[in-house]
């Protein structure tokens, strides 16, 4: 009889984000960038006289504004992607938790189980989805001026440039708990993380 084959260790990393998934991220991180530092070339007189050519920054705002839906609407191709995007939007009672002990500063991590996406990173998803289509529509009251009455591009102006600088401070924090989570990082990047790291990280996600 031909020895039985012995069963191969637990790999010691995991599946995390598809090519699809972090094509995704990556398209809209370079448009979101994109949209952010133009602003502030706009916005900011030191760097528009830096830069100049303002009209070609104008455009490039625009138009990097109107592509920011794109990557998402196209990677809803991918089934891996529509996955993910139904765990960011289930809100469960261990996200509850998660949040009360982020609240009470408890860093153990049986005191923050989560699954895939814990809940600070739906909170995030859901908000900056939702900002980013206030943005395109306040943009586009702005774009047509033909076509609205200036009230409303008074309007759109006011809420255009105000949450503009909140995403800016949002998306501060949010590369800013990117570069603290080398791991987190290398999932987007490679497409798998460390056995380790989710378990202590995402106790209830089974990949």
């Amino acid at each position: 009889m031909s020895p039985r084959p012995e069963p191969r260790p637990p790999s010691s990393r995991l599946p995390r984000f598809t090519p699809a998934a972090r094509w995704v991220h990556r398209t809209t991180a370079v448009l979101m960038g994109a949209c952010v530092l133009t602003a502030a070339c706009l916005y900011l007189p030191e760097l528009a006289q830096l830069v100049g050519r303002r009209d070609l920054v104008v455009r490039v705002h625009e138009w990097t504004g109107l592509a920011l839906p794109l990557p998402v609407l196209v990677g809803l191709a991918s089934r891996a992607l529509r996955a993910d995007l139904r765990h960011l939007d289930r809100f469960g009672p261990h996200d509850r938790t998660w949040l009360r002990a982020v609240l009470r500063r408890d860093r153990r991590p049986a005191a923050r189980p989560a699954g895939k996406f814990n809940a600070g990173q739906k909170i995030y998803a859901a908000w900056i989805a939702g900002a980013t289509l206030v943005m395109l529509g306040t943009g586009l009251l702005m774009w047509f001026t033909d076509l609205t009455p200036l009230r409303w591009r008074t309007g759109a102006t006011f809420v255009h440039d105000w949450l503009a600088l909140t995403m800016g401070v949002v998306l501060a924090g949010h590369i800013g708990m990117a570069l603290a989570d080398p791991e987190a990082r290398r999932g987007l990047r490679t497409g798998s993380v460390s056995r380790a790291w989710a378990e202590r990280e995402h106790p209830l996600w089974r990949p």
